[in-house]
């Protein structure tokens, strides 16, 4: 459609021009037709939407006709002059076509989508209804009838939401939706455990206050899920997720440094109100009983340093406001920069003292000494013993908890803030179900079912455990400019091994007037590595070896520019020159993709493309050169650094061009062969319940199905004899 839209007159059309017009609008209207008979086979299926849904299949139908009629010009020799109506003659009507096609196929999207929330409300109901069934059921005939229904149904409840979480784009919501699934994941098989104790074991509180926990935690996770989808909450309370130090740092410095545009778009009382929040949540750290005496004395410190920064930036800033001269301008540059160094500081100093205390907590408790006794003792029915060690569980509840807290603060990310949560309410709420489960087993010491119960909780905490050192690890990554899993082509530098001539010079770092000086060059690069990423989303096929090499050149693009803020994993100058290296021979790569590509492509396209390919040979080339050179003294470094961060941006500009440019050559080549897959029949891709209907190629597993439905399988009452 913008194909079409945005097509040029031009007063020769030749018959190569014309047959792509008529290629693009007969390929517009086939893809409308494959859409509206989805649309259509959904309507057929859910009659209380059937009529909204048909009109906008309509529409849309009309619009894609409308467009190949418009479009039908291959075959005439003189357009304007024919009485047929053509996309030359009638250009408005092409827009309202485009712009009808557009509404309608929004509007099918819409109902399409409410359609699958209400699947999901639905399948909830349905689970609810049998969870409360199973909360009153009194024998075990009974309630294996009933787990095996509500098996059934958790299975698939567990199809909709992976596939919802597979769809969300709000990374928020999609790392609450995984949590609420690993709840109900766990919570499941805990569920069939402790029903069953209680069944066995009717008079026993313990057992009963553990049954009760399971059936609570699933019924808010279930509610969670019904948030998420519909995107409302109860009562219309709005969501207030708690602000970690990390992003109130972020926040504070992109507001100070601000003030380089802007001297007069925030009040000093908002900075003042924005430092002192980020040093109220500080308080978490120094409070704590589990932060060691370094770091409580190092974080008071930086406190207190960042109040006087912030003091002598308001100083400055005020004098600015009033009298613009050089010299002000250049105090107030430095002010920025101490403040926001010092901020830095403070953010590296929370983030040690948090992730030191996690990684030795977590290798204190690996070998899950007071698990193991507690089932011991509950075999032996040491009630005494068993009561012992649920006051160590406690303790290390109360540990792991805090420690869930402070990791928060340093996550870097909103997803990883909510993964730390997760933790924190998993520790809070399974200590508790392991003692109670611990207690019910020391009362029933000969109970196969209680062992079992309490297997299952101790397994849940381990997994727990587990979960939270790959947790440590992405939070580690965040803090060092790996930016997650997209950042796999990070290199790390290594002066001294890859040049002999660098064991000669000193590594040395970027002063704060350095600093200053670079940040306006470092803040386009930041923008371009944005855009570069923006691009190869774009793409269908992310195992193109263009988009991976874009990918690579992106992620070294965001370490130079941290580079320039004094932040991530290059540390000195000669990190930087290393890393510019790399980055050229990544980019040589790219340029060797880009010629197998033109070979692929129409011979019109090819010369261009070839043409952008040496032209980024070039300037890699020209950026090895730059960061092969020596530099001696300080001023002589600081030019190549900046010809260094000068030559990558201008790559990246190449880049940015260049990846729209070819992910258009592929579609062309693409749809130029003819390569239009038919698109699956609804029947054939809706959720199905059996295990059977899932493909091998799915992105999220559906949680505990195969384990779940064997167990129901397989379950036995031996017990109850």
């Amino acid at each position: 459609i913008t194909t079409l839209i945005n097509h040029k007159d031009k007063p020769k059309r030749s018959d190569k021009t014309l047959q792509a017009i008529q290629r693009v609008g007969q390929a517009v209207n086939l893809a409308v037709g494959r859409f509206v008979t989805v649309g259509e086979a959904i309507a057929n299926e859910n009659h209380e939407l059937k009529e909204e849904m048909s009109v906008a299949c309509i529409e849309a139908r009309r619009a894609g006709e409308t467009i190949a009629q418009l479009t039908d010009v291959a075959n005439l020799d003189h357009p304007e002059s024919d009485s047929h109506i053509t996309i030359f003659t009638d250009k408005t009507g092409v827009v309202k076509a485009a712009r009808l096609l557009l509404s309608s196929v929004t509007k099918v999207l819409v109902l399409a989508d409410r359609i699958v929330i209400k699947q999901i409300i639905t399948s909830r109901n349905k689970v609810l209804a049998t969870m409360e069934q199973l909360e009153k059921v009194s024998s075990f005939q009974e309630f294996v009838q009933i787990f095996s229904q509500f098996g059934n149904e958790m299975v698939e409840f567990a199809h909709l939401t992976g596939d919802r979480q597979n769809d969300l784009k709000d990374e928020k919501k999609k790392a609450r939706m995984a949590a609420s699934r690993a709840v109900l994941e766990k919570c499941t098989m805990m569920l069939l455990t402790a029903s069953k104790t209680c069944l066995r074991h009717p008079d026993c509180e313990s057992a009963r206050i553990n049954k009760d926990g399971v059936f609570h935690r699933m019924r808010l996770a279930l509610e969670q899920v019904i948030e998420i989808v519909t995107d409302s909450r109860p009562n219309g309370e709005s969501e207030m997720a708690p602000i970690s130090i990390y992003s109130g740092i972020k926040e504070f410095k992109n507001k100070v440094e601000g003030l380089r545009e802007n001297l007069y778009f925030l009040s000093k009382e908002n900075l003042s109100t924005m430092l002192e929040v980020i040093l109220e949540h500080t308080e978490d750290f120094t409070d704590s009983a589990y932060t060691s005496h370094e770091h409580r004395e190092h974080i008071l410190e930086l406190s207190k340093q960042a109040k006087m920064e912030l003091e002598q930036l308001v100083s400055v800033w005020m004098q600015a406001q009033n009298q613009k001269t050089k010299d002000l301008m250049e105090d107030l540059e430095v002010a920025i920069l101490k403040t926001c160094q010092c901020m830095n500081e403070l953010k590296r100093e929370v983030h040690s003292a948090a992730t030191s205390l996690a990684a030795d907590l977590l290798k204190y408790h690996t070998d899950h000494m007071v698990l193991k006794a507690l089932k011991v003792t509950g075999v032996e029915g040491n009630l005494e013993a068993v009561a012992e060690y649920t006051c160590k569980l406690s303790e290390q509840k109360e540990q792991l908890v805090e420690m869930c807290r402070l990791l928060r603060h340093v996550s870097g990310t909103e997803p990883l803030e909510i993964t730390c949560i997760h933790a924190e309410d998993t520790f809070q709420v399974t200590g508790p179900q392991i003692i109670s489960a611990a207690e019910t087993l020391a009362l029933h010491p000969s109970s196969k079912i209680a062992k079992e119960n309490l297997e299952v909780f101790c397994e849940a905490w381990e997994s727990q455990l587990s979960d939270m050192s790959l947790l440590l690890r992405e939070i580690n990554d965040v803090f060092e400019g790996r930016r997650g899993e997209k950042r796999v082509y990070l290199s790390l530098p290594r002066p001294g091994k890859h040049n002999a001539n660098l064991k000669a010079l000193k590594p040395v770092k970027l002063d704060t007037e350095e600093q200053a000086k670079i940040a306006k060059l470092g803040l386009e690069l930041h923008l371009l590595t944005s855009d570069v990423d923006s691009e190869t989303e774009k793409w269908e096929d992310q195992e193109n070896e263009i988009v991976q090499h874009g990918q690579g050149m992106s992620s070294m693009a965001y370490s130079m520019y941290l580079f320039t803020r004094g932040e991530g994993l290059l540390k000195t100058t000669q990190d930087l020159f290393h890393q510019a290296e790399i980055f050229a021979t990544e980019g040589t790569k790219l340029a060797s993709a880009l010629r197998t590509l033109s070979d692929q492509v129409h011979d019109d396209d090819k010369p261009l493309l070839l043409l952008e390919a040496e032209k980024l040979i070039s300037m890699c080339k020209q950026l090895q050169i730059t960061a092969k050179a020596s530099a001696q003294g300080k001023s002589a470094t600081f030019t190549k650094v900046d010809a260094c961060i000068l030559k990558t941006r201008n790559v990246m500009t190449l880049l940015c061009q260049l990846l729209p440019f070819c992910c258009k050559l592929l579609r062309k080549n693409k749809a130029g062969n003819g390569c239009l897959k038919p698109a699956p029949p609804w029947k054939e891709d809706r959720i199905r319940t059996g295990t059977n209907a899932r493909t091998p190629e799915r992105r999220v597993d559906t949680f505990g199905i195969k384990s779940l439905e064997n167990h129901v399988t397989n379950m036995t009452f031996l017990e109850s004899k």
